[in-house]
């Protein structure tokens, strides 16, 4: 079965966490919320969330590993250095991994966009580029690169389409899901 894990730090973008874990768990996905440093988690707008397993090394027994954005979250995630190894040993056994929003800075601090597409939140591509000039920044909604396995996307309006992206790149069909959460409707009368 297949297992994925949202990583939530203090001061994350919650809505880019949770429609992950929404999403998935919709289309039959084992996610599971993962907090940094404790299972509760105060997000970047004063949602306190009860994460499901404190971050260990179970991170390397999920099929892809998300991060959601929000500035402080993203600095977190990028400081830990406990994900940091995990992260690396996750990318060296080919396993998939995604960041939205400012939280590529801490798939860039770690090494692993070196010479890989991405695409973040406006001006952090900035940031990115100075750590690792070697990455290359796209304004696409998500990006996917499949030689790396990293999925990104640019910030809290795209949290439906970096979930569904996750589900496509694990071998997930998405397009009852999509029609059923208006998803279609949506992008079809923007």
């Amino acid at each position: 079965m297949t297992k994925v894990a949202v990583v939530f730090a203090p001061g994350c973008e919650e809505v880019e966490g949770l429609t992950v874990i929404d999403v998935l768990r919709r289309l039959g996905i084992e996610t599971k919320m993962v907090g940094l440093e404790s299972k509760e988690v105060m997000g970047a707008h004063n949602i306190k969330l009860t994460c499901d397993e404190v971050l260990g090394d179970q991170l390397l027994d999920y099929d892809l590993v998300a991060f959601p954005g929000g500035m402080g979250g993203s600095q977190h995630l990028r400081d830990n250095e406990k994900l940091q190894q995990l992260m690396v040993q996750r990318n060296k056994e080919g396993k998939w991994d995604a960041a939205m929003c400012a939280a590529p800075i801490a798939l860039a601090h770690y090494g692993l966009l070196d010479n890989h597409d991405y695409t973040c939140f406006p001006g952090i591509n900035e940031q990115i580029q100075e750590e690792v000039p070697t990455a290359r920044f796209h304004e696409d909604i998500t990006v996917v690169d499949k030689d790396a396995k990293i999925l990104t996307s640019r910030g809290p309006a795209t949290a439906l389409a970096y979930a569904f992206k996750i589900a496509e790149v694990l071998g997930t069909d998405t397009k009852q899901i999509k029609k059923d959460m208006l998803y279609d409707y949506l992008t079809q009368n923007i």
